[in-house]
C-alpha cells in the first residue's frame, strides 16, 4: 500500500529522495543550423552550422532528469581518457544534486552522439563510439562503489545502453547487492534477452524492445499485456512497465495477477521521443524512492514523459511541471471518476490485488455543502480508495418528494467527482444502495452519526465478511433540506 497516496502530493517528497544511478554515459552534441539549398556537389541539403548545445546522454540523461526533480542522485559510470569526458565532467558540475563517480576507462574513449538538427528536425546523427564489456577489475570498482552508495540511497536503477558498462556478469552481482541491502532495482534494458536482469523490481521496455525480447506482437494492449507476463515468467522481474510513445504505458505485474494497467499517452503534441524513457525513469525511481505505491509512480512517469516528449532534444522535466500538468489533468478527469456498476467493480478488483482498502459512502448529495464535505473527508481518511453512490433521479424524488432533487444527477455526480476525496462516483436507481454494497464488498462503509449501528443500509451484509461500519461526525447547521426551505422564503 502506498505511503503517499496522492501523486501530487508525492511531488513535494521527490527532493528527499536518494537514487543510485550505474550506466552507459554519453555525452550529447547538438548541432543546430539551417539548410536553404541543395548542395551542387551531390543531391544533399547544405547544412550552414549556427551553434552547438552539450549534454550528459545516456545514462547521463537520467541523471540530469532525477537533479531536475530535485533528487539526490549518486551516479557510477566510464568515461574516457580524452576531451570528451572533460566536458562531460564540466557538465556534471552543473547538476549540484549529482555526485557522480567516473571511472576512467583507457580502453574505450567517451561515447559521443553528435544531432544535426534544422529547423526543429533531425537531419542526421553521428555517433563516435566503441563498444567493449567492461573489465573484470573496472566491473569490481564499481560493484564496490555500489555496495557503499546503496546504504545511502533507496532505489537502484541500472540505465543499459549496451555499450559495455553492465555486462551479463555485472547485472547480476548488481542485482544481488541490491536485494541484500533489501533496495528496490529499476532496469530500463537494452538486447533481446533480459535474462541476465534476473531479479530486478522492475524492468522498462519500449515496444521495440519488447517484441524483440519475446519474439511476441505488440499491436494492441492485449498482445502488450501478453507479453509483459512472459517476461515475467521467463525473467523472473517482479514487473514490467511498457513505454509506448505517445500512447502511453502498461504496467504489469506479477503481485497482481499479470492484471495489466493501461495509461493513455499524456502528450498534447509529440515533438521529440528523444530521451523520454530516461525521463519516465528517473520518475519512476524518484517516486518509488519515497515510498509511492508502483501503479502511482507510474502514472506520474507517465505525464513526466509526456512532458518530455513535447520539448525538442533530450530535455529534463521539472518537479514543477509534472505538478502543472497533474493539476490540469485533475481538472478534466473527474469524468473518469463517473462510472458504472460494472466498472466500478473492476477497479474494485484491481485496487483488492494491491491491498488497498475500499470504502463506501452514498446519499443524494442535491446542494453539496460543508456537512458533506466533512463526511467525505472522514471517510476518505479511513479508506485508500472511497466509491460514493448516488440517488439517481427517480430514486431522489421517491425518497424526498416530488420538488426533488434540485440538481440533476449529471450536475451531483460532476461535483462530487471534481473532489480530491472521491475515487469513483456510482448511480443507484434503488432506494438504497443495498445491491450496490453487495456488489463492491467494501472495507468500510461510512454513514453520518444521526445513523444508529442498526439503521445502516448494508451495515449487516460488510460486518458479515470482517468489514467494519464508521459512523462519521456531523457537520452542525447543515442541511440540504434547511437550505432550500430558506431559499423558498
Amino acid at each position: 500500500m502506498s505511503d503517499i497516496p496522492d501523486p501530487v502530493a508525492a511531488i513535494d517528497l521527490l527532493g528527499n529522495a536518494r537514487v543510485l544511478c550505474i550506466g552507459d554515459l554519453m555525452l550529447d552534441r547538438f548541432v543546430m543550423g539551417d539548410v536553404e539549398r541543395i548542395s551542387p556537389e551531390a543531391p544533399i541539403p547544405v547544412f550552414r552550422v549556427g551553434k552547438e548545445i552539450k549534454m550528459l546522454g545516456g545514462a547521463g540523461n537520467v541523471a540530469r532528469n532525477l537533479s531536475a526533480l530535485g533528487t539526490i542522485t549518486e551516479f557510477i559510470a566510464t568515461v574516457g581518457d580524452d576531451t570528451a569526458a572533460k566536458e562531460v565532467k564540466e557538465l556534471f558540475r552543473d547538476e549540484p544534486a549529482t555526485t557522480p563517480h567516473l571511472l576512467v576507462n583507457k580502453d574505450q574513449p567517451t561515447s559521443i552522439k553528435t544531432r544535426f538538427v534544422a529547423e526543429n528536425q533531425q537531419m542526421m546523427r553521428v555517433d563516435r563510439e566503441i563498444v567493449l564489456p567492461l573489465s573484470q577489475e573496472k566491473q569490481k570498482k564499481i560493484l564496490d562503489l555500489a555496495n557503499k552508495a546503496l546504504k545511502r540511497c533507496g532505489v537502484l536503477v541500472l540505465s543499459d545502453y549496451g555499450k559495455g558498462v553492465l555486462t551479463p556478469s555485472g547485472v547480476e552481482n548488481l542485482i544481488i547487492t541490491a536485494a541484500k541491502a533489501e533496495r528496490p532495482v529499476i532496469v530500463d534494458p537494452k538486447g533481446d534477452n533480459f535474462t541476465c536482469y534476473r531479479g530486478a523490481s522492475l524492468i522498462t521496455p519500449n515496444l521495440r524492445e519488447l517484441a524483440a525480447a519475446t519474439h511476441m506482437p505488440v499491436s494492441s494492449d492485449e498482445e502488450i499485456a501478453t507479453a509483459a507476463c512472459a517476461i515475467i515468467a521467463s525473467c523472473g522481474v517482479d514487473a514490467v512497465l511498457v513505454t509506448r510513445s505517445a500512447d502511453g504505458m502498461t504496467l504489469v505485474r506479477s503481485s497482481a495477477k499479470n492484471t495489466p494497467e493501461h495509461f493513455a499517452g499524456e502528450a498534447r503534441e509529440v515533438f521529440d521521443v528523444s530521451g523520454a524513457g530516461d525521463t519516465a525513469v528517473a520518475t519512476l525511481a524518484a517516486a518509488i524512492a519515497v515510498g509511492v505505491d508502483l501503479s502511482d509512480a507510474a502514472r506520474l512517469a507517465n505525464v513526466a514523459a509526456g512532458i518530455s516528449v513535447g520539448k525538442a532534444g533530450t530535455a529534463v522535466v521539472h518537479g514543477s511541471e509534472l505538478l502543472g500538468a497533474l493539476r490540469h489533468q485533475d481538472l478534466l478527469s473527474g469524468e473518469a471518476k463517473i462510472v458504472s456498476l460494472a466498472e466500478a467493480l473492476e477497479r474494485v478488483s484491481l485496487w483488492h490485488s494491491k491491498d488497498l482498502k475500499i470504502g463506501f459512502t452514498n446519499g443524494c448529495f442535491d446542494l453539496l455543502h460543508p456537512g458533506h464535505i466533512s463526511l467525505l473527508d472522514q471517510a476518505k481518511a479511513a479508506c485508500d480508495r472511497l466509491i460514493v453512490g448516488i440517488n439517481s433521479d427517480s430514486s431522489t424524488t421517491r425518497l424526498k418528494g416530488r420538488d426533488r432533487p434540485v440538481q440533476p444527477e449529471s450536475a451531483r455526480e460532476t461535483v462530487l467527482a471534481s473532489l480530491a476525496a472521491v475515487d469513483l462516483v456510482v448511480v443507484f436507481s434503488e432506494d438504497t444502495p443495498i445491491r450496490m454494497i453487495e456488489a463492491i464488498r467494501p472495507d468500510v462503509l461510512i454513514k453520518g452519526a444521526d445513523y444508529h449501528l442498526d439503521e445502516v443500509v448494508g451495515g449487516d451484509v460488510v460486518q458479515s465478511y470482517g468489514g467494519r461500519i464508521l459512523l462519521a461526525e456531523i457537520e452542525p447547521g447543515y442541511s440540504t433540506t434547511s437550505t432550500i426551505e430558506r431559499i423558498a422564503k
